[in-house]
């Protein structure tokens, strides 16, 4: 009976420790705030607090190999202990005094996040209260919330905690597929984080993976990869994050379109910056943006100019002329007289001081002639058309004065007032489509439709400003171009029957280019864009009786590689793609592989080791998107 009173009261003053001291889980909840796409592939990532690449990690997220060799070498007894392994603490200790030194601690993987959790000098003490918490650790948690603890935790050297971080930093890949030799050297650099950095002791590091491994391998790595930081300023992100933040992008149109931003700089006046939206169609959902070239170096990379302010020039006449069609005042065959006209004090010039005389509202608009688009704006009144915009959720910014704000006037035909690209590429969204403007969204919602122009009237727009690039490009798209006074900003905006997309380029201080246009900068970029996704079957001009895509059963498919396949690989590489309607696109990294009509494969030769996107295409607009790495 006493012996059962004492284990009663043990157990009872066990139970009180317990709750007065419970586990100190702080440094789980501060993780990195995470980005996502829409099939939930890592966009972008910020740290947590003080710098700490600290990403939360479940046994989802890495290789299951590399969990079997974390065991074997670190914790062979791991699931059947109960947090302490007494025979490997004998051993230690015996280890330890035989060599007159701490050679050997025999901590388990539990008191491992025991010292994680809470980390201390490594001293006797330090170890019994391990010990303790580790047997906690075990009563509150499952082995497999253990284990993930110790994956979000283990230390990587430096700022990197966890096993993601370390696979991001040392490897440039996520820890979900891994060869022996990546996972050996996850597993290595933990028992001496800062002694094993490939960054600074790459030697060490390979001896470290080499001894796990069991056999020679190539050398590591010897530089830190940055973290992935694709369109990390399209959202605000949270200062205490929890789950990962979910967009509608698409990775591999994101990084072809960061490709194409930092390819085109070089093109760019002196410090100009370009800014790009694309979206689908229907949906208006965002699947690609970036501002400047991407790079966080000069002035304006890390401002997002998809929402700054500036004058459209030219890009809102398709919206008078839409108006003007739709309240019966012209249409696209009306014939007018591009000559001098004064309205009031106002006396508008074509933007090459020339006129044109005798002309169809069709041409006045393709041309994008001043005098006309001014003269329908006059009729419809520059107050109404400001307020059916806003109406339709597209508040236009007026210049202000000393007085104050400035009333809307016929200027605004000629980018008298400011818009942002996502607001422009907002509208010409529903140029392409019924007429009802709905905002762009980054994340999956529905955004409510109200109605800017009759479809009809959308329509007609749609079938004039379809015309073929100037300098080439894919066929079916209506664009439009814009310039604002002084070559200060450069627009292109357009559409074919999946996508719309914008581009402007500017100085983000809004100084002039002089002898900038948005035809000259901005429209050879959209261009570019375009041919990024996929080929469009029918002109939108006839959208309006073409039939929805036909459900098939050969369904396009990426046959080889599959996705995220590791290839080793010295010389060329057959992509092949199987279902689907020929011609088919292949696309690497968002450059576009020549390949034959009839065929559904294409040879292809990296340029070097390293990750690849791979996308193709059919004649439908089926898109299959697949990462793979070269080694």
């Amino acid at each position: 009976m006493a012996g059962a009173l004492a284990l009663a009261a043990a157990a009872l003053g066990l139970q009180a420790m317990d709750r007065a001291y419970p586990p100190h889980l702080a440094r789980l909840d501060h993780h990195a705030a995470e980005m996502q796409d829409r099939t939930d592939r890592l966009l972008a990532i910020r740290p947590a607090q003080g710098g700490v690449w600290r990403l939360h990690t479940t046994l989802s997220d890495i290789d299951p190999d590399f969990i079997t060799r974390l065991i074997a070498v670190e914790d062979q007894h791991f699931f059947r202990h109960p947090g302490v392994n007494p025979l490997a603490l004998l051993r230690a200790a015996f280890q330890d005094v035989r060599a007159g030194r701490i050679v050997s601690g025999g901590s388990t993987l539990t008191m491992q996040v025991a010292r994680l959790l809470e980390p201390r000098p490594r001293t006797i003490r330090s170890k019994l209260i391990e010990i303790a918490r580790a047997l906690q650790l075990e009563a509150h948690f499952s082995k497999t919330q253990i284990l993930e603890m110790w994956l979000t935790l283990a230390p990587y050297g430096g700022n990197l905690e966890g096993v993601r971080a370390g696979s991001l930093a040392w490897l440039g890949t996520q820890a979900r597929h891994l060869e022996p030799a990546e996972i050996a050297l996850l597993v290595a650099i933990p028992r001496r984080p800062e002694a094993l950095r490939p960054d600074r002791h790459a030697l060490r590091a390979e001896q470290a993976r080499n001894r796990i491994l069991g056999t020679p391998a190539g050398p590591v790595i010897p530089t830190r990869q940055p973290m992935p930081r694709h369109a990390d300023l399209a959202l605000p992100w949270p200062s205490t994050p929890h789950a990962p933040i979910r967009t509608t992008l698409d990775l591999g149109l994101q990084i072809a379109l960061e490709h194409l931003a930092r390819d085109q700089q070089h093109q760019l006046p002196a410090n100009a910056k370009a800014a790009f939206v694309v979206a689908d169609l229907q949906s208006r959902e965002i699947l690609a943006l970036t501002s400047g070239d991407g790079t966080s170096h000069g002035p304006g990379s890390r401002l997002d100019l998809t929402r700054a302010i500036r004058s459209p020039g030219s890009a809102l006449k398709p919206f008078i002329y839409a108006m003007a069609f739709e309240a019966g005042l012209a249409g696209p065959a009306t014939l007018l007289d591009d000559l001098p006209r004064r309205f009031g004090g106002y006396a508008p010039e074509n933007f090459d001081r020339a006129f044109q005389g005798r002309i169809t509202m069709e041409e006045a608009l393709r041309r994008s002639l001043n005098l006309p688009a001014v003269a329908l704006l006059s009729e419809l009144g520059p107050a109404q058309f400001l307020q059916r915009l806003r109406s339709a959720g597209i508040a236009l910014k007026l210049p202000t004065r000393a007085a104050g704000a400035v009333d809307a006037s016929l200027p605004l035909a000629l980018g008298g007032a400011g818009i942002t690209l996502r607001d422009a590429t907002t509208l010409y969204a529903a140029l392409g489509t019924d007429g009802l403007v709905r905002a762009l969204s980054l994340q999956p919602d529905q955004n409510p439709a109200r109605s800017l122009i009759a479809q009809r009237a959308a329509a007609e727009i749609a079938g004039i400003l379809t015309q073929n690039f100037p300098e080439g490009g894919p066929a079916g798209v209506a664009w439009k171009t814009g310039t604002s006074w002084g070559g200060r900003d450069a627009w292109s905006l357009g559409f074919d029957r999946r996508h719309v997309a914008g581009v402007w380029v500017g100085r983000p201080d809004g100084a002039p280019m002089p002898g900038a246009t948005g035809r000259s900068l901005a429209l050879p970029l959209l261009s570019r864009v375009m041919a990024l996704l996929p080929e469009q079957p029918r002109s939108v001009a006839n959208r309006a009786t073409a039939a929805g895509p036909s459900l098939r059963a050969d369904a396009l498919h990426l046959l080889f590689p599959p996705p995220d396949a590791t290839i080793s690989a010295d010389g060329p590489i057959t992509l092949r793609a199987m279902g689907g309607r020929r011609p088919l696109v292949f696309l690497v990294d968002g450059v576009r592989l020549i390949t034959e009509p009839a065929r559904r494969d294409v040879v292809w030769q990296p340029r070097s080791p390293g990750f690849y996107h791979l996308t193709v295409l059919d004649a439908d607009g089926q898109t299959q998107r697949s990462m793979i790495r070269i080694r």
